[in-house]
This record gives structure tokens, C-alpha cells and sequence, in this order.
């Protein structure tokens, strides 16, 4: 169990496993797949959940259907030329829900945003509106999705 707690067993792996390929798994399969009792099961998905391991549960939506099938990548550069532009920035992108994900990155910018929208004229409303308008934004650079190979949220697990 090379770089995994080492709190966690192959018990508790299988679980994080088989919920995290199905999220409303029922306590009882979930029992009958790793030969415990439903109460023993139950104890240790409640276990997991507090010690921080499962995060929750959510539904994965189909962007396509809900007319947010483009996705795009921006390079965020910051002008670092302003005081607190970093708690700034990081403030003002959590409340942008066209924004889904915010990474601070190594290299030769700062952030590199993941959004979707409905087509490149939303984006270009959005790149506008937004994205020039969040504190301390410098340079972009915008990487349009042409095809999506692999979108997956699921951990490799031993």
C-alpha cells in the first residue's frame, strides 16, 4: 500500500473503491462486496467520512444537456506588483460559478482555471465581463477543449 495512509486496510480501500465507481452503492452491497456486516460497513463509510477520506456525494451532471458542453482552460498570469493580489484573486474566483476549478501552479503563470460554457461567444462574454475584471489579472491565455479524451474524478486506488 505504497503512499496510502497507513491507517486505512484493504477493507477500507475496497469501500473507497466501490463507492467512489458508485456513490449510492447501497450499504448492503456494499456489506455483501466486502463480507462484513451492514453494521460494520456502515461504521466504517461513517469513519471514513469523518476522518476526512470521503468528502461527500454528488451527482455528475452532463454539461451537453445543460448548455455548458465547452470547456476551456485559462493560464491566469498576475501583476504581483499588487499588495495581497493573491488573496485577492483567490477571493474573487470563488464566487464565479462559471469558474469550476482554481489551481495555484508552479511555472510560468500563476493559476490555471478550468470553466465551461456554452459556446466560444458566452466565453468571449465571460472573458470580458469576468475574467479581465478579477483582481490583478495581468495575462491570459485561453485553451479551448476540442474533445474531451478522459474526464474522470475517480482516485487510483491499490
Amino acid at each position: 500500500m505504497h503512499d496510502i495512509a497507513p491507517e486505512l486496510d484493504l477493507t477500507d480501500l475496497k469501500l473507497l473503491k466501490l463507492l467512489q465507481q458508485d456513490g449510492r452503492l447501497a450499504n448492503l452491497k456494499l456489506a455483501e462486496a466486502v463480507s462484513l456486516s451492514p453494521t460494520a460497513v456502515l461504521a466504517r463509510v461513517q469513519r471514513l467520512t469523518r476522518e476526512g477520506y470521503i468528502l461527500g456525494y454528488e451527482a455528475r451532471l452532463n454539461p451537453l444537456k445543460l448548455g455548458r458542453g465547452m470547456l476551456v482552460f485559462v493560464e491566469v498570469l498576475l501583476d504581483r506588483t499588487t499588495p495581497n493580489v493573491f488573496e485577492q484573486f483567490k477571493a474573487a474566483v470563488q464566487v464565479r460559478p462559471e469558474i469550476m476549478e482554481c489551481h495555484m501552479v508552479a511555472g510560468g503563470f500563476d493559476y490555471l482555471l478550468k470553466t465551461r460554457m456554452a459556446d466560444m461567444a458566452a466565453y468571449r462574454d465571460f472573458a470580458g465581463t469576468v475574467l479581465w475584471q478579477l483582481p490583478g489579472v495581468r495575462e491570459t491565455r485561453t485553451y479551448a477543449v476540442m474533445e474531451e479524451v478522459k474526464n474522470t474524478t475517480q482516485l487510483a486506488l491499490p
